[in-house]
């Protein structure tokens, strides 16, 4: 929150936040951040929402977390859906997420003691649409990956390195460009990255033999190029000032390589284009999803089940081949 306390509920009005709601919310903040460790960008969202919901509630009349009604927090979520409190109208993705981080403050406040009884037990996100991931096939990511490695100097194969890093590990864009030197083990035939996920949660997952290879090139030829231009930084993937790549260039890197690729619709293609592929690829394979699970860093497998519905020709041929009566004679 700022220091005044104040947030904008519309294009022009601005809301003066009572002490109570903006205290509870930094006392939430301050817990995310040093308790449960999540990170500047989780923590980020995490922020603009409550601030956007004690708003809100300020703009009711409400005082304290204490005096937040059910009522109150059905009528924000009419509002998130609507824009009717002035701000941006939120999907349902988006308004689940606003949910839950309402839900996790206010039963922090309850745990606290600041809120006798909790409002936001029966508070539920709309229903959302059930949507398959996007996933390209294995001939398009190749020829994304051979695109961004065209060119000579040290960028190509840095380009090359990182998208093949990404889609050999399913690693998120932000667990790639925080990688370091250190969590890199290339030991052939049991080649791995070290990945931090979600609030810091560490996963190990193997290294294929390509991606191997690439940073390997990335590391000898190109790497301490970038690096002499820097503060000697550990981070492994560095842009051309020797500093870390950030999020946005590596979007551009994936960007550009699928646009000079060839492949069908382009701009469709995301950095999670890549591991949401690396997924489908795998159970396609017959990889076990909790294999997949473990490997992307799902908490739980329900999440990474809904890969399983991208290739449904591919679980029918599989439950015609294994069950015993799935091909009677009638």
């Amino acid at each position: 929150m700022t220091d005044d306390a104040a947030r904008a509920t519309g294009a022009d009005a601005l809301v003066e936040v009572p002490p109570g709601l903006d205290r509870a919310v930094r006392q939430y903040l301050a817990h995310l951040r040093v308790e449960r460790g999540l990170s500047p960008n989780t923590l980020a969202a995490y922020r603009r929402d409550l601030e956007r919901h004690v708003a809100f509630l300020a703009d009711r009349g409400v005082q304290t977390p204490d005096s937040v009604t059910p009522e109150d927090l059905e009528a924000y979520v009419a509002a998130v859906r609507t824009g009717g409190d002035g701000g941006t109208t939120l999907s349902a993705s988006s308004t689940a997420r606003s949910i839950a981080a309402v839900r996790g403050w206010l039963r922090f406040c309850e745990l606290e003691g600041t809120v006798r009884v909790n409002p936001a037990t029966a508070l539920r996100p709309p229903a959302q649409p059930r949507r398959l991931p996007k996933a390209i096939s294995v001939e398009d990511v190749t020829r994304i990956i051979e695109a961004a490695g065209t060119g000579d100097g040290p960028v190509p194969l840095r380009d090359r390195a990182l998208l093949e890093l990404v889609y050999s590990t399913g690693a998120r864009i932000s667990e790639a460009v925080g990688l370091v030197v250190d969590d890199l083990d290339l030991t052939r035939g049991a080649a791995s990255v070290r990945l931090f996920g979600k609030g810091r949660k560490e996963r190990i997952v193997p290294l294929g033999s390509y991606a191997c290879d690439a940073i390997e090139a990335y590391l000898v030829r190109a790497r301490p190029a970038l690096a002499s231009a820097g503060r000697g930084v550990p981070t492994v993937f560095l842009n051309t000032r020797g500093n870390p790549l950030s999020r946005q260039s590596a979007w551009a890197v994936l960007r550009s390589a699928s646009e000079r690729s060839g492949i069908e619709s382009p701009e469709r293609v995301s950095p999670h284009t890549l591991r949401h592929s690396f997924a489908t690829h795998l159970l396609q394979g017959g990889a076990d999803v909790r294999v997949v699970q473990e490997l992307l860093g799902h908490a739980s497998v329900t999440t990474t089940q809904i890969y399983t519905l991208v290739t449904p020709d591919a679980l029918r041929e599989m439950y015609v081949a294994a069950h015993p009566r799935a091909l009677g004679r009638r």
